[in-house]
């Protein structure tokens, strides 16, 4: 009996001792679902993650990649999101359209891809597990766009009526300067959901303070739900954990376009990840561990 319980006991020590070093890891699932585009329809492809030990429906956030496609920003964020009990659907706006991202291979302007946001809102309500009321938006660069423009009023209205609307918008560095000033990025009236804008200090698609002046000048019926975090040192796709690469985009510095660099800054990554997550649980409701 002896030598029996003795395997036992250690089997049962390492288990639990793997059970603390590796949290349960959320439920994957590679889904498809129809965007909301009644011109130009497309099937976008996404990656879902649904977190474990958790009971009732549960929040979800959307996750929008950059011009480059899905990279490692995307799971950075999941990952942190999934362990507080929040579902994530990854998009991929590229795949969908067969395109191979950077400044030539993707669409003409980030309004094309709005429908892709929202058809990703409309499948995720659909799902018994999720709670349509907390559903937000995460993206970075082309898909921060995409978190700003689906905060106004006028473009859910356009895709989803009266019937839905995203909890909150995280976006990062969305390229500040266009606001107001393009056609199709207009941001102003909004559906009252919070915005969280994160960028860098160095990011040559704007100034440092950019972002901040676009806040600022808001009317006060929009400028109370958008807050802005500027990281010093950080330049565009600071959260980019691959090796530092120089692009050349022709929206970049306020639209005159030329080089920009994206340099990994784990510090602001890391400090982005835990403003995000503080951001979406207090939307969400979800207690503070």
């Amino acid at each position: 009996m002896r030598r029996t319980l003795i395997p036992l006991i250690a089997f049962s020590l390492f288990t639990g001792a793997l059970a603390q070093t590796y949290p349960a890891l959320p439920k994957i699932y590679y889904i498809s679902y129809p965007s909301l585009d009644p011109v130009n329809p497309v099937t976008v492809a996404a990656q879902l993650r649904l977190p474990m030990n958790t009971t009732g429906k549960v929040p979800a956030v959307v996750i929008v990649h950059g011009s480059s496609g899905i990279d490692s920003r995307g799971a950075y964020y999941a990952d942190a999101l999934n362990k507080a009990g929040i579902a994530t659907l990854e998009i991929d706006l590229w795949g969908a359209r067969g395109l191979i991202g950077g400044a030539a291979g993707r669409p003409k302007g980030v309004p094309e891809t709005l429908p892709d946001a929202y058809g990703a809102l409309k499948y995720l309500a659909g799902r018994p597990e999720i709670d349509p009321a907390r559903i937000g938006i995460l993206g970075f660069s082309w898909g921060g766009v995409v978190a700003m423009l689906t905060a106004t009023s006028a473009n859910t209205t356009k895709y989803l009526g009266d019937s839905l609307k995203f909890a909150g918008h995280a976006p990062f560095y969305p390229v500040c300067w266009v606001y107001n000033k393009v056609p199709g990025y207009e941001f102003g009236a909004l559906t009252g959901a919070s915005v969280l804008i994160q960028a860098g200090e160095l990011d040559t698609y704007d100034n440092p303070d950019t972002c901040p002046k676009l806040v600022a000048n808001l009317p006060e019926t929009a400028r109370r739900f958008v807050s802005v975090k500027v990281y010093p040192g950080a330049t565009h796709a600071f959260n980019r954990l691959e090796p530092a690469v120089t692009v050349n985009d022709p929206f970049s510095h306020l639209g005159k376009g030329g080089d920009v660099q994206f340099v990994p800054n784990p510090l602001a990554a890391l400090r982005s990840r835990t403003e995000t997550l503080n951001f979406f649980e207090r939307i969400f409701g979800i207690p503070r561990k």
